[in-house]
Parts: C-alpha cells; structure tokens; sequence
C-alpha cells in the first residue's frame, strides 16, 4: 500500500514515516559496517540499532494511527539526535551518512511529537 492511501496519513505524517524508514536503512548499513571495526565502534553500532528498531516501531505506529506514536516520536528523535552525535565524530562514509541524514528524522519525529 503506497503511503497517499493511508486515509489518515497527512503530509507531515507520510514525510516523518519516509524520514523514519530511511533513518532505519542508513543505521542499519552503519552499524554492519562498523562490526567490521570492533570494539571500538561498540557505541556507534548500539545507537545505530536502536534507532533501526525505535525508527522502524515509529513508521509502524503511524501507518496504523496508534495513540502512541506521539510518546514514541520523543523517543525516536532522542535516539537519532544521540546517534548523530556519536556518528560525527567518525571518518566513515556510513558514520557520516547516518550524521547527514538523521537530524532531519530527528526534527520530523520532533514535530510529530508536538502534534
């Protein structure tokens, strides 16, 4: 089902759940590819999942218009403001992907949040 059918989904709605899904995407490719760096990158590869899981959870929770997605959306944009944060401070492509593309997650889940 393509986001313009879900009734209840105003724009604000399909651009968070968007910004959601492809912060899930880029933290999942960083946090494999910073397995292949050890240890050192235990925090990065953390972060990255929880936002994967929190992100992914959020988009769902809009999708089918659940009464918590607002305390979720808090939650989510916390998680992703963290995780930028760690992942500016490393060199990789993937780091500095994730760094570019999760503070506009971060402010859409914060509006979503305030809504």
């Amino acid at each position: 089902m393509a986001l313009q059918q879900l009734e209840h989904a105003d724009d604000q709605i399909r651009e968070c759940i968007d910004n959601c899904l492809e912060a899930a995407q880029v933290c999942e490719w960083c946090a494999d590819a910073c397995a292949d760096d050890g240890e050192e990158m235990a925090r990065c590869i953390r972060l990255c999942r929880d936002v994967a899981d929190l992100a992914t959870l959020h988009a769902r929770f809009m999708a089918r218009n659940s009464g918590y997605h607002g305390e979720l959306a808090s939650i989510c944009a916390d998680a992703c403001e963290e995780c930028a944060e760690e992942c500016e401070q490393h060199d990789h492509d993937h780091c500095q992907a994730c760094a570019e593309i999760l503070p506009e997650c971060a402010e859409s889940c914060r509006e979503m949040a305030s809504a």
